[in-house]
């Protein structure tokens, strides 16, 4: 056998299944098998193998070993004379594995081949071919000089900034997501350093196959997508973490003593360095919304005092502590209700403000009415400064966002214009899948993916592409991967890579669109972030919110039990969570076997949709829910639908 495929996969069902379309393509023109090793998902994956693709080899770990250990296990039972350790958040191309394995074949000294890599959006990704990280490059490319000259000899080593991306070229570093690998090379060097669990493996690697005598080489003759990011969170502290911890160890054992200390001296400094600075990003720009919000109520309430107090009575009427204590009080519980109400997410919905300001006023207005009344300084103010922060957050977020300012977008400015790239039966599929996920998506037509077709119900052909992008303002391509090869996709996304237009593509028979942008919604399920619900904190974080939830709705029964659907159940809930014998939100009705143990719901996330929808559906709402946990979606679900609490 010429070629053995191994992919490791964890939790990224639909990704993996575009990446088997494509490289079963590839591999039906040699010699081969491919091999899919799951370290213990909770997505469905291996029930997702198993259905679609019966000729792949499926190994189903009962935990996560990591990625080196995984991949050993399948190269332990490959018959390959070469591997090829693949991502699964990849698309190759249907050339792909003949042209490497030529090479491969024609080039002896060869060990190691990376290829041409680009990401969701066709932008030429700089880890395609790689330098040996020593303590000199690593300093470059963490104090950020490597990114302010990146085709220098010096400075640019990382990335090897300065050899042509689209040149052949001896490199030190294949990146994991496409490493092949000579069987007869593993054999002298060692598989993959288990020591790794994740990262820092393929240096390892790529450096061990140096020194045993043979060469890395960087082919770009072949270019394969690569969604970077889908299956780690790259940005994240932990991802900083666990890298550099990798480098760490590959330095203690590949450099001298003394380099290896300075290494890892070197490393911590980084990994504390981009800690404070991802904090502080991420706080101020999780805080950014609420601090300016804060800033207008209170600008309100400052310039509409002295206005009532000089018309209904005097200037100085209401005490220093109104402004100062009272009003910080109020705009703290309103934005509090905003956030309850999702009104500080990335694409900004009026509504969701209005809902938010107008709990909070009721808020504000009930725990008015409990307090002593040498508290109670003006409900006309109150009334005033809820008028003026309906009318100015909603404002100054329009305002924003007319004049581009980055990270404030609207929600009703959101609707995508996309264009379909596919023959006439895929075409409706996938417009009846875009259809029913809910999204705000406009299908402005479609392109035929034959450049010599013409038909009157399309826009034109793939060999019109720019002028219907350009002249329809599109947003979004659509690909149809059992109508148009993977090729001829990689292809039109270099070629349109100056358009800054968004591509994904849609797998026959498949409930997913894959794309360089990832949203969660039950009809288009490309969630890629894991969050699983039995973490400890998470478990800890839904019982406090169970607890919290319960204690007001219980303050707040007296008037919401004449609004709800089933009052007696109403109050039994609230028990039965203060209990500890339900949780507010848990799982769908239906198989839960698979599932990790929860308490059971009095809502589901099924309780968002006001039509009752297919059992598949449920269960993939489920499997969401467990592995992609979020307190944000339970607060959302009980925000929306508590009218509907005891109802069954």
């Amino acid at each position: 056998m010429k070629l053995s495929v191994v992919i490791v996969n964890y939790n990224v069902k639909y990704f993996l299944e575009q990446c088997l379309h494509t490289a079963l393509k590839a591999a039906s023109k040699l010699s081969s098998e491919i091999i899919v090793v799951d370290n213990d998902s909770v997505d469905g994956s291996n029930q997702m193998v198993e259905e679609k693709f019966p000729e792949v080899i499926l190994i189903p770990n009962k935990e996560n070993v990591g990625f080196s250990k995984a991949n050993n296990q399948a190269i332990r039972i490959a018959k390959g004379e070469y591997i090829l350790l693949l991502n699964p958040d990849t698309v190759v191309e249907e050339d792909c594995f003949q042209k490497i394995v030529a090479f491969m074949d024609k080039t002896p000294d060869a060990g190691g081949l990376g290829v041409k890599m680009i990401d969701g959006k066709g932008r030429f990704l700089p880890e395609s071919k790689r330098g040996l990280p020593t303590p000199e490059v690593a300093f470059w490319k963490m104090s950020g000089v490597s990114s302010l000259f990146p085709r220098s000899k010096r400075f640019g080593r990382y990335h090897l900034g300065y050899l042509d991306n689209n040149q052949i070229h001896e490199v030190d570093v294949l990146a994991g997501a496409f490493m092949l690998l000579r069987r007869k090379t593993l054999a002298k060097v060692g598989l993959l350093d288990e020591d790794y669990f994740m990262y820092g493996e393929d240096i390892d690697l790529s450096y061990r196959i140096t020194k045993g005598g043979y060469k890395n080489y960087y082919y770009p003759e072949t270019t394969i997508i690569h969604y970077k990011g889908e299956s780690t969170k790259k940005g994240s502290i932990n991802y900083v973490k666990v890298f550099y911890n990798a480098m760490i160890i590959f330095a203690g054992k590949h450099f001298s003593k003394g380099n290896a200390r300075q290494f890892a001296i070197l490393i911590n400094l980084a990994i504390y360095f981009r800690a404070l600075l991802s904090l502080i990003g991420r706080l101020f720009n999780t805080i950014k919304l609420a601090l300016a919000d804060a800033f207008f109520v209170f600008l309100g309430f400052a310039v509409l005092l002295p206005i009532w107090e000089t018309y209904k009575f005097q200037r100085g009427y209401y005490p220093p502590e109104y402004l100062h204590v009272a009003v910080p009080i109020y705009i703290l519980i309103w934005i509090s209700c905003i956030w309850l109400n999702g009104g500080y997410r990335k694409n900004i919905q009026f509504g969701r403000i209005f809902k938010g300001l107008l709990w909070g006023t009721i808020s504000i207005l009930v725990f008015y009415s409990l307090i002593d009344e040498t508290m109670r300084y003006s409900r006309a103010m109150l009334l005033f400064g809820s008028g003026w922060s309906f009318f100015a957050l909603p404002a100054y977020r329009f305002i924003l966002s007319r004049l581009g300012v980055r990270g404030i977008e609207l929600e009703f400015r959101q609707q995508k214009r996309v264009v379909i790239i596919a023959r006439e039966a895929e075409s409706k599929r996938i417009a009846e899948l875009i259809s029913s996920s809910g999204l705000k998506i406009e299908i402005v037509g479609y392109v035929s993916p034959d450049k010599t077709e013409h038909q009157p119900s399309f826009l034109g052909n793939t060999g019109q592409l720019t002028d219907i992008i350009l002249i329809n303002k599109i947003d979004e391509l659509i690909f149809s991967s059992q109508d148009i090869s993977s090729q001829e996709i990689i292809r039109i996304m270099l070629d349109l890579n100056d358009l800054n237009i968004d591509y994904k593509i849609a797998p026959p028979e498949s409930f997913s669109i894959i794309g360089s942008n990832s949203i969660s919604t039950a009809g288009d399920m490309y969630v890629v972030h894991i969050n699983s619900i039995v973490k400890e904190n998470n478990r800890q974080n839904k019982r406090a919110f169970d607890l919290t939830t319960a204690i007001c709705l219980c303050i707040l029964s007296p008037v919401l039990i004449w609004l709800v659907n089933s009052k007696s159940r109403f109050l039994r809930s609230i028990y039965e969570v203060f209990a500890g014998r339900k949780s507010w939100v848990g799982y769908c009705s239906g198989d839960q076997n698979h599932l990790p143990l929860i308490r059971k719901g009095i809502l589901t996330p099924a309780s968002l949709f006001p039509e009752t929808i297919p059992q598949k559906k449920k269960d993939e709402l489920n499997i969401v829910y467990a592995k992609d946990y979020r307190l944000m979606n339970d607060m959302e679900i009980v925000l929306k639908a508590w009218k509907n609490i005891g109802q069954s």
